[in-house]
């Protein structure tokens, strides 16, 4: 088992890095005055002047993996990107996660990138050049409608809104929430979740359909706090849909292949979420021991205390072990595909979450009231990563998965007695 680096992957993620660190962090504060200023739900300037600066580095829509082996694609739509493989993007997503607006940057920020990969693996050819061409450039945005505040979501199958053929259209109704995206002026069109025939099969009557969010009946009710955050200018809303009817060819596929197309979706997406996650911990690790190797309390330096001690080094030893878990996960993806994976996904997509809440949490105490104040990023990024416990399915389905792959390597073996003593 080797566990070094190619050129290839080292010359991707340091590329990242160093762009992070010459061109990105050094305007954090400049991001911080025009995200939260009095004009918080309009497009972030410095974002936009970096992204031609990434662009022409070479660093743009690194999340698309390479066209071979994947179905339905279309060779003939050209676009712009490196196509990274699952691991090779792990690491560059792990930079990113360092900075949280710096995934923007580079156009691999969600749910565009899933979107986009949508759109890339299923979409017809006028789907891609009337919605893929502009998201790959990044002058437009999207979101994605799945989660509805009257079912438990978790299930998918529970999803009510409904998508019926009228003709040539199609009539969709429903309401949705926590449609991340639809605050940015930018957000054109949304990918939608919903029932299109309500008798069919438990995984055969959902579909997938673009909606272009200025269509009529489309209207933005609300947009939601995480823990009193809005996230602007991203935000994520409250959407009802009242008899939104779109042209029949905006379907995605074809009907009843939404649980088809959400896993070609959710796979690499949770991948992006935990590595992500992982660059998180590391800023919050290396904020926790400068805080607490520059203060003094009871005659001696916080960090020489021994309880503080354990806390770092549980947080080094968490961080690496979810590392290598997540990697193992994403190269399982490269060789072996999404489904072999499936149990790896689900493992990081439980531990990494968690693991970042408890080293956030230690980061926080170390810094006293400070942590949990708007001085640091600590309380954000909690909200943040504690929303990840439930985004693209919460910790209990993804346990649920892992134990019946468990179950079902004895499910067939003869009960034995137990040994006497």
């Amino acid at each position: 088992m080797d566990f070094e680096l190619s050129e290839r992957q080292r010359h991707f993620r340091d590329r990242v890095r160093d762009f992070i660190e010459a061109e990105i962090r050094p305007r954090a504060a400049e991001y911080e005055a025009q995200a939260h200023g009095a004009e918080r739900w309009q497009v972030v300037p410095v974002i936009e002047a970096l992204k031609p600066r990434a662009r022409a580095a070479g660093l743009w829509n690194l999340f698309m993996p390479p066209r071979s082996g994947r179905a339905h694609v279309d060779d003939s739509f050209a676009f712009e990107g490196e196509q990274l493989s699952n691991l090779e993007y792990a690491l560059c997503a792990e930079e990113m996660g360092r900075v949280n607006w710096a995934s923007e940057v580079f156009n691999c920020s969600a749910p565009d990138t899933g979107n986009m990969e949508v759109q890339l693996r299923y979409g017809t050819r006028a789907q891609k050049d009337r919605w893929l061409a502009p998201l790959m450039a990044g002058d437009i945005r999207s979101a994605f409608l799945m989660t509805e505040p009257t079912v438990a979501s978790s299930d998918a199958t529970n999803i009510e809104c409904s998508i019926l053929r009228d003709g040539d259209n199609y009539v969709i109704n429903g309401r949705k929430w926590w449609s991340s995206g639809v605050g940015d002026p930018r957000c054109q069109v949304a990918i939608v979740m919903g029932k299109s025939d309500p008798e069919g099969s438990r995984h055969g009557s959902q579909s997938m359909i673009l909606v272009p969010l200025d269509a009529p009946g489309v209207r933005i009710e609300r947009m939601l706090t995480v823990f009193g955050y809005d996230h602007s200018p991203h935000g994520h809303g409250e959407v009802s849909l009242d008899n939104v009817r779109v042209p029949a060819s905006n379907m995605l596929l074809g009907e009843g292949r939404g649980f088809e197309i959400a896993q070609g979706r959710l796979g690499p997406g949770r991948i992006h979420h935990c590595m992500r996650t992982i660059g998180v911990a590391e800023e919050a690790l290396a904020a926790m021991a400068r805080r607490l190797t520059s203060r003094v309390a009871f005659g001696k330096r916080i960090s020489d205390h021994s309880v503080w001690e354990m806390r770092v080094a549980q947080a080094r030893i968490d961080i690496e072990m979810s590392r290598l878990l997540c990697l193992k996960a994403a190269d399982m993806m490269d060789k072996a595909g999404n489904k072999a994976a499936q149990t790896e996904i689900a493992m990081i997509k439980v531990q990494a979450p968690t693991m970042a809440l408890r080293i956030l949490d230690d980061a926080i105490q170390a810094h006293g009231g400070g942590g949990v104040s708007q001085d640091f990023f600590l309380a954000h990024a909690w909200a943040g990563i504690r929303t990840l416990r439930f985004a693209d399915g919460p910790d209990e389905v993804h346990a649920r998965a892992i134990a019946r792959s468990e179950f079902s390597k004895y499910a067939d073996l003869k009960v034995r007695p137990a040994a006497a003593h």
